[in-house]
């Protein structure tokens, strides 16, 4: 497994699920043409790419390059990567059939074909086994910033905080946390939001 520091976005949760087994990485689906559509997920990955940057890696037939065009169009040219998966005939094991143009995407791929793709886009990665301090739900919980009843304000004032949109879960909030954030970083912001509230 290596880590991304970039959040990769990809098409379906399928592509998620074979992603996740093979990198370290905030993962974000476009839920196919569903990105068009849903501004808050619009302004998910725009907020990633001015922090990290994004690798985009999207199936390789025309509606994968419908999706990829339109990332394109919405986030800074020199804050995004593309990933090309090769064309690649063949049908997915959980489908009945192979998709319309007969390609495989990103989930019926080799492991090995998705890091050489990634490799091609110059996205390495590292291995790493350096410790570090994590958020934790426990934290959120000790923070009020979920499992109390003052928490969805709280977690709203940090996502406002973060410049993240209003309606990210808390284990959403967590992986961002984690992927773009130092510990102190993140107790930096809710100490602020308790002076707020303070005041």
């Amino acid at each position: 497994m290596i880590k991304i520091e970039q959040a990769v976005i990809v098409e379906g949760k399928y592509d998620k699920i074979k992603l996740s087994s093979l990198i370290d990485a905030v993962i974000i689906e476009t839920e196919g043409f569903g990105i068009f559509k849903d501004k808050q997920k619009q302004r998910l990955i725009r907020a990633l790419a001015e922090k990290k940057g994004i690798v985009v890696m999207t199936d390789s037939d025309s509606a994968g390059f419908v999706i990829r065009s339109f990332l394109s169009s919405i986030v800074s040219p020199d804050r995004i990567t593309h990933v090309y998966i090769p064309d690649i005939l063949g049908k997915e094991k959980r489908k009945d059939s192979p998709s319309k143009e007969g390609k495989l995407g990103v989930e019926g791929v080799d492991p090995e074909i998705i890091f050489n793709a990634l490799k091609k886009a110059d996205i390495t990665g590292t291995k790493t086994d350096e410790p570090k301090r994590v958020v934790t739900k426990t934290d959120f919980y000790n923070d009020s910033i979920s499992g109390k009843s003052n928490s969805l304000k709280r977690r709203r004032a940090l996502l406002k905080r973060l410049d993240l949109p209003e309606n990210l879960s808390a284990n959403g909030l967590i992986k961002i946390i984690n992927a773009y954030m130092t510990y102190d970083d993140y107790k930096n912001a809710v100490n602020e939001i308790n002076s707020e509230e303070a005041i």
